[in-house]
C-alpha cells in the first residue's frame, strides 16, 4: 500500500528546498527624474526585495505634500546551476510635487523583522522658460535664443517651445517643420523635455548653433501642423471620422554675430586634465594616455594637436565628444585616449593650445605635461621606427634569425605484423576515407583584424613577426590602405600563441 504521507513529505521538502529565498534582503528608491520643472510631479519607488515587507506611512516627501501612492508585488523564479532561486519584491510608488530644489530623506522599510535603509535623493526644480500662452489656442509655437549676440566660433542654443492645450485631442502625429539655421553649424541636443505649464502641455525642441561667420543673421521660424478631430463629420454611429488641420509658425530670431575677438583652438570655459596609466613598463608594452577637457562651450569641432615621436608606435582612437545643456548653458566632454609602444625609453611631448575664455574676455593657454617614459630592460637603439598620430607605421626590415638545423637519428623497432590485420587495415581505412565524402565540412572563418589584434597585443615581446603583425594591424586600423595582411599568416600567429 502506497504510503501518500511519506510521498508528501518527500515533495514538500523538494519544493521547499528548491524555492528558498537565496536573494539577500534589501530596499532600494529611485525617482523618474532627478530634474523637474515646477509644477510638475516627482515618482518615487522604494523597493523591497527578499521577504514580507513593512513601509513606513509617508504623507509628506520633505516638505511637498504627497499626491497619490500605490503598492504592487512580483515573485521572480530563475534557475542558475541547476538550482531555483525565487525573488520576492515589493514595490510602493509615491508621487509628489516638489515646489523648490530638494533632498528625498532616507526611509526605513522592515523586511522579515530587520529594518533597511534607502539613501537620500536630491532633486532639483527648475523654472519654465516657455513663454505663457495668451488667451485660448489650441497649440503654439515659441523659438527664443539664450544668446543674441555671439563672436564667430561661439556656440548658443536655440530652443523651440510646442505647447499644445491639455483638452486637445489629437487624430494625427503632429507635423513639425524645424528652423532654417543653414547659415550655422548645428547639432542637436537630443534632448525633448516635456512638462505641464498651466493649461498647457509643452514640448522643448533644442539646438546647439555656432556660427562661422560674422554679420547680421535671421533665423526663420519653425512651423508645425496639428490635426484634430473633424466634429461636422460624423459616421452612422456619431463618430468624427475627418481630421481637421490646423498650421501655425514661431517668431523668427535676430543674431549678431562678432568678428572672433584673437585667434584661438576654442571659445568658452574650458579645463584640461590628463593621466597616465604608467611611465615604466616593459619593452612593447603600451603606455596610455587619457586626455579630458571639460566645460562650457562646444568641443564638437575641437582637434587634440598630433603625437609625433621617433622610435615610438602611437596608437589613437576617436575622440569621444559629450554635450549636454545645464541650466540654460551648453557644456561639453571631450575625451581622446593614446597608447605609446617602443623599444626604448623615450619622452611624451607637452601639448598646448589655446582658449577665448568668453567670461573674461581674454586669451588663456590650456596645457598637457610632458612625460618620461622608461623602458625596462631597453634594447640597444637601431634603425628608428616611426609613427604618426593617423597610425602610419613604417618598420624596419625583419632582422634574420640564423636557426642551426639539428638532426636527430631515429630508431624504430619493426614488429612483424600479420597479413590479414594489414589487409583489415587497408580496407577500414579505404572505407574511412570513402564515407569522409559524404560528412559536411565547416570551414574556418578568418579572424576579424580587430580581434586579431586583441589576441596578439600582448605576446608582441615575445616575437618580432607578431610584433610587425600587431603594428600593421594598428596601421591598417588608423586607415592605412597601403598595408596589407597576409590572412593565412595571422591565423597561423594566433594559433601560435594560444597553444603557448
Amino acid at each position: 500500500m502506497v504510503n501518500f504521507k511519506k510521498i508528501l513529505f518527500i515533495l514538500f521538502t523538494i519544493h521547499y528546498s528548491l524555492f528558498t529565498l537565496l536573494n539577500a534582503a534589501g530596499v532600494k528608491a529611485t525617482v523618474n527624474t532627478v530634474e523637474t520643472v515646477k509644477g510638475n510631479p516627482v515618482t518615487l519607488r522604494i523597493k523591497a526585495t527578499g521577504g514580507s515587507a513593512a513601509f513606513p506611512n509617508i504623507l509628506m516627501v520633505g516638505d511637498a505634500p504627497v499626491t497619490g501612492t500605490s503598492t504592487s508585488s512580483s515573485r521572480n523564479l530563475s534557475m542558475t546551476n541547476g538550482s531555483v532561486t525565487t525573488e520576492v519584491s515589493t514595490t510602493k510608488v509615491i508621487q509628489f510635487m516638489p515646489e523648490h530644489d530638494m533632498t528625498i530623506p532616507s526611509y526605513a522599510v522592515n523586511i522579515s523583522g530587520k529594518n533597511y535603509k534607502t539613501d537620500p535623493i536630491n532633486i532639483k526644480v527648475v523654472k519654465s522658460n516657455a513663454p505663457t500662452t495668451q488667451g485660448n489656442a489650441l497649440f503654439k509655437l515659441d523659438m527664443r535664443a539664450n544668446k543674441t549676440k555671439v563672436h564667430v566660433g561661439e556656440s548658443f542654443m536655440v530652443t523651440v517651445y510646442f505647447s499644445l492645450r491639455n483638452d486637445v485631442r489629437l487624430s494625427q502625429e503632429v507635423q513639425y517643420t524645424q528652423p532654417n539655421l543653414a547659415d550655422f553649424v548645428v547639432a542637436d541636443t537630443g534632448e525633448q523635455k516635456a512638462y505641464i505649464k498651466g493649461n498647457y502641455q509643452v514640448q522643448e525642441v533644442r539646438y546647439i548653433v555656432t556660427p562661422q561667420k560674422e554679420g547680421n543673421f535671421t533665423i526663420s521660424p519653425a512651423q508645425a501642423k496639428v490635426g484634430v478631430p473633424d466634429n461636422s463629420r460624423r459616421d452612422i454611429f456619431g463618430m468624427s471620422f475627418g481630421t481637421k488641420w490646423y498650421q501655425t509658425a514661431s517668431n523668427t530670431l535676430n543674431i549678431e554675430v562678432l568678428p572672433q575677438a584673437v585667434e584661438s583652438d576654442l571659445i568658452g570655459e574650458f579645463s584640461v586634465k590628463a593621466t597616465l596609466d604608467s611611465q615604466e613598463v616593459k619593452a612593447n608594452k603600451p603606455v596610455n594616455l587619457t586626455v579630458h577637457i571639460e566645460g562650457k562651450g562646444n568641443l564638437a569641432g575641437f582637434e587634440y594637436p598630433k603625437y609625433e615621436i621617433d622610435g615610438v608606435t602611437v596608437y589613437s582612437d576617436e575622440a569621444k565628444v559629450d554635450t549636454k545643456v545645464i541650466d540654460g548653458e551648453l557644456y561639453s566632454m571631450y575625451t581622446k585616449s593614446f597608447a605609446f609602444i617602443s623599444e626604448n625609453d623615450f619622452s611624451i611631448p607637452e601639448r598646448t593650445f589655446s582658449m577665448y575664455d568668453t567670461k573674461e574676455e581674454k586669451l588663456k593657454e590650456l596645457k598637457v605635461q610632458a612625460f618620461d617614459i622608461k623602458i625596462k630592460d631597453a634594447k640597444p637603439s637601431s634603425t628608428p621606427t616611426t609613427a604618426t598620430s593617423h597610425g602610419v607605421v613604417q618598420t624596419n626590415t625583419p632582422k634574420k634569425v640564423e636557426t642551426k638545423e639539428v638532426i636527430v637519428e631515429k630508431k624504430v623497432e619493426v614488429e612483424r605484423v600479420a597479413w590479414w590485420m594489414l589487409a583489415l587495415a587497408f580496407v577500414l581505412g579505404a572505407v574511412f576515407m570513402y564515407g569522409l565524402r559524404f560528412i559536411p565540412t565547416k570551414k574556418q572563418k578568418p579572424y576579424k583584424e580587430s580581434e586579431a589584434l586583441k589576441i596578439l597585443y600582448g605576446h608582441m615581446g615575445e616575437d618580432s613577426e607578431i610584433e610587425e603583425m600587431v603594428r600593421k594591424l594598428y596601421a591598417k586600423k588608423n586607415g592605412d590602405k597601403s598595408v596589407q595582411i597576409d590572412k593565412k599568416r595571422l591565423r597561423e600567429l594566433i594559433n601560435k600563441v594560444q597553444k603557448t
